[in-house]
């Protein structure tokens, strides 16, 4: 039962706090962990992710070897697994990142300018949203890679397209909702400008479904980074991400299955963690939902 307030005459209902259930808590923790040790992969590995040795290649987790303990194994060339994991959890996660945020700001503009002008411009803007979406991320992402080649700022672009059209629909839903609100009605009759609606009005009212949405994005990107980096088409040696990780193990399952399993294990953890996340954000932010 929501407790209510009275002020006056009218009650004001308080909003429903919906306290984090302790998987949410594992999840959250384990996504700070994950951000920390991307900003201090510097610090945290114990030798560089490209030195190699071989005479400890393929050796398995626990194994001392010139002086040099490898607490997850080597790989084919006696690369430190735990050194390549940390540097390619910062490589995986920038790109991730990085890739959600400019698919958000791009499809959260797109929304306000189909929201504002209606008209042709929605008509257009709404029939791109409707084709992007019916072309699958990862097909577009391949095509796009075949004709243009691969670049580090052409690859970030490529996992932003994934979901900008969802961050379009909501920001169009959104703002054609607010905008008939009697405040905007009312700060338009005072002379406000359209920037400063949209900015001072409209943008603080819709941004927490906005990153409600980017978390529940965020998954879907980094898996586009890491199916890519596993085909070979996202980051290429000598770097490293948690995908190229994953597709260089695949050929050694049977002998050294340490491998692929680890870079794998991070990329389920990280995705269902902040899937978990997001839900959460999700319902604390409905004022409809009655889920806890």
């Amino acid at each position: 039962m929501s407790a209510s307030l009275e002020i006056g005459a009218v009650p004001v209902a308080r909003p429903r706090r919906r306290s984090m259930s302790p998987v949410v808590k594992l999840s959250a923790g384990f996504l700070i962990l994950v951000v920390l040790v991307a900003i201090a992969a510097d610090w945290l590995a114990p030798i560089h992710y490209t030195t190699q040795n071989l005479l400890a290649r393929l050796k398995p987790p626990l194994t001392q070897s010139g002086g040099t303990t490898y607490w997850l194994g080597t790989d084919q060339l006696g690369r430190d697994i735990l050194s390549r994991m940390i540097y390619a959890v910062r490589t995986s996660i920038l790109i991730a990142v990085m890739g959600t945020l400019i698919g958000a700001v791009f499809g959260t503009l797109l929304g306000f300018i189909a929201a504002r002008m209606r008209g042709v411009v929605d008509q257009a803007i709404m029939m791109l949203v409707d084709a992007q979406a019916a072309i699958p991320a990862l097909f577009l992402a391949l095509t796009m890679l075949a004709f243009f080649g691969n670049t580090i700022v052409l690859f970030v672009i490529l996992v932003s397209i994934d979901g900008w059209d969802r961050y379009t629909r909501l920001a169009r839903g959104l703002v054609a909702s607010e905008q008939e609100s009697d405040y905007i009605n009312a700060v338009e009759a005072l002379g406000a400008s359209t920037p400063r609606v949209i900015l001072r009005h409209l943008l603080p009212n819709i941004v927490a479904a906005l990153v409600v949405q980017a978390t529940l994005n965020f998954p879907g990107t980094i898996l586009l980074e890491t199916s890519l980096s596993f085909l070979g088409l996202g980051v290429q040696p000598p770097g490293t991400s948690l995908g190229l990780m994953l597709g260089e193990g695949r050929r050694y399952l049977l002998n050294a299955w340490w491998i692929a399993v680890f870079p794998g294990l991070v990329i389920f953890l990280t995705t269902l963690s902040m899937s978990l996340f997001g839900d959460w954000l999700r319902d604390r932010f409905d004022p409809t939902s009655e889920r806890h």
